[in-house]
């Protein structure tokens, strides 16, 4: 494992910022991109300066995406894992009667276009490294909604349809499969000016059947799998991770 390498997007900060400093610590050379150039200069700090590259990227834009990844082919001339977790974090929109289609965009272009543009770009460092995987992280939201959360569930529903689909087509040197995570606390992982320590209550543990809220580690062992030969006959495949939330039936007043 010490030779391999992984690329992550929105790897500044959240379950990005935890599967960079994971793989880190496993020997993994890592690249990440996010836009958040400060998140990465604190990430930066605590990685060794020859295993890890940052790069400031608006992952939605193709012309951002094509110059990050000539950074990455002239660091690295293989890639065994691509970690597509970009997007906006904030699922609620508003009603549907206000949204605009401007920010409805948004939400498509950091998660479901960047998927498409990265995984794109990434295609001949993947097969330079064949046995290679994609993994896109989601989200149970593809599957069960909240109220006012139409973009972020349609860019998350279109990402799992994007994994079977190049599951398909870019097999079988590259597998590719998502993770849909619950609720996973991320305030550990954040940048140190939005850092805060998680207070859950016991109804907030209660809603699980594990008895816990999620943590960024439990994503990550995810994907550490998705990336390893132990998950060499998966793919185009939909891994929940949410503590059996999601199948937890909740009644009114509960």
């Amino acid at each position: 494992m010490s030779e391999r390498t992984a690329i992550v997007t929105g790897g500044g900060a959240g379950i990005g910022r935890g599967l960079v400093v994971h793989f880190a610590g496993l020997g993994w050379r890592v690249a990440a991109l996010d836009l958040d150039g400060e998140a990465l200069e604190e990430l930066a700090a605590l990685l060794p300066e020859d295993r890890f590259l940052p790069l400031k990227c608006d992952v939605g834009k193709e012309k951002d995406v094509r110059a990050a990844f000539a950074r990455i082919c002239a660091w690295t001339d293989a890639a065994h894992l691509l970690v597509n977790n970009a997007g906006i974090a904030d699922p609620v929109s508003g009603p549907l009667e206000d949204l605009a289609l401007e920010a409805w965009q948004g939400w498509m272009d950091s998660s479901l276009t960047a998927a498409f543009l990265c995984t794109r770009e990434a295609l001949p460092l993947l097969r330079a490294a064949a046995p290679a995987a994609v993994v896109h992280i989601a989200s149970t939201r593809a599957l069960q909604s909240e109220p006012h959360t139409y973009a972020y569930a349609a860019s998350k529903g279109g990402l799992c349809a994007l994994t079977h689909a190049m599951a398909v087509g870019l097999g079988p040197e590259i597998r590719v499969n998502a993770v849909l995570p619950g609720w996973i606390e991320t305030g550990p992982w954040q940048k140190v000016a939005k850092r805060h320590e998680p207070n859950h209550s016991a109804e907030d543990r209660a809603q699980h059947p594990v008895g816990r809220v999620g943590t960024v580690e439990d994503i990550a062992a995810t994907v550490k799998w998705l990336a390893g030969e132990g998950a060499g006959f998966v793919t185009g495949q939909q891994i929940v991770v949410d503590g059996g939330m999601i199948r937890r039936m909740i009644y009114a007043g509960e």
